[in-house]
């Protein structure tokens, strides 16, 4: 359901897009989790949730060259193949498109094969109807980071039951607090590789877009609205974001507000569910207060992105296995 309405939203954004100029970019990616779940994936993060990792992404052509530290990848849109290479190791494997496919069309049959026996072992309940709010502002505030000057945009999304405030229901907060800077063409190149690659992956035509993205506006009644919003905002997003620090919210339902008052503290609680993890993740001391301080919400999770620097000028070699690397 998830590929069916990426793909169904990638392709109907996006018509049909050419071979576009080269671009070399570094950017800055950091993950950050909150509370006890997340004292544990912080000390496992490594550099992705302390400093951050920084990313070198090189288009050029029919490739685009990803490479960190010690880890690197080519996709080769012409010879549908992806090379993943060990930089350390000085070593490289080769998936095929085909194969990728393969595995996403596995991954897809054991998914619906594990709703069907779900959807046997409990009783038909009607879906909760879910309504997303968008909301774009420009604060007005300007600033120059890594050359680039910028201005402030705000994006909030929120999810909750449909006809029930937030407050009310519980849901998730998205915030993405960005620093856009005049719209670099080049950026462009690196978005507009993706999606040549997804389309030349899952093998989808317009009319199949077409027919996906009814589907996704079926399921998620909300959607249509959201995205017509989201539209109607898009002058606001007009440029290329140089910073944006996403913060994930999860707001407590005024029911479990209440429970929480009679309940043993959350540590004492094992987290046999989803349910029960979602109540640890909106406990006080599992999660950072939110940043608008609302006692009823907790950030769990804070995505910043970064870049660094663009260039056009890219020379071949970047694109291409380095010499002595041998495949495994």
């Amino acid at each position: 359901m998830k590929r069916v309405l990426a793909s169904a939203i990638v392709l109907a954004v996006v018509a049909a897009v050419g071979l576009g100029a080269d671009v070399k970019t570094q950017q800055k990616n950091q993950v950050k989790f909150a509370g006890t779940l997340g004292s544990v994936l912080n000390v496992f993060g490594g550099k992705a949730t302390h400093e951050g990792v920084v990313e070198t992404v090189v288009v050029s052509g029919n490739r685009k060259m990803t490479a960190s530290e010690d880890r690197a990848q080519i996709i080769d849109l012409a010879e549908e193949k992806v090379y993943d290479l060990d930089l350390k190791g000085k070593s490289y494997k080769v998936t095929t498109f085909a194969e990728i496919r393969r595995k996403m069309q596995e991954a897809q049959d054991r998914a619906r094969k594990d709703a069907e026996r779900t959807e046997k072992r409990k009783e038909e309940k009607p879906a909760t109807e879910m309504q997303v709010d968008i909301d774009v502002k420009e604060t007005g505030q300007r600033k120059t980071i890594n050359g680039f000057n910028c201005r402030q945009v705000i994006t909030t999304i929120t999810a909750h039951e449909k006809g029930k405030p937030i407050e009310q229901a519980g849901g998730l907060v998205l915030t993405a607090d960005s620093w856009l800077a005049p719209k670099i063409p080049a950026m462009k190149e690196v978005l507009d590789f993706d999606i040549r690659y997804a389309q030349q992956l899952m093998g989808v035509d317009a009319a199949v877009a077409a027919e996906q993205m009814a589907a996704a506006l079926a399921m998620y009644p909300g959607l249509k609205e959201s995205m017509a919003r989201m539209q109607a905002n898009n002058a606001n997003m007009d440029g290329t974001a140089i910073v944006t620090t996403t913060t994930i919210d999860a707001a407590k339902s005024a029911e479990q507000a209440a429970q929480e008052k009679d309940q043993k503290p959350a540590e004492d609680q094992p987290p046999t569910s989803m349910g029960n993890l979602f109540k640890r993740i909106t406990k006080k001391k599992d999660a950072e207060p939110s940043s608008d301080k609302n006692p009823n919400r907790a950030t769990f999770m804070t995505i910043n992105h970064e870049v660094l620097s663009v260039s056009t000028s890219v020379d071949p070699s970047a694109v291409a296995i380095p010499t002595g690397f041998k495949q495994k």
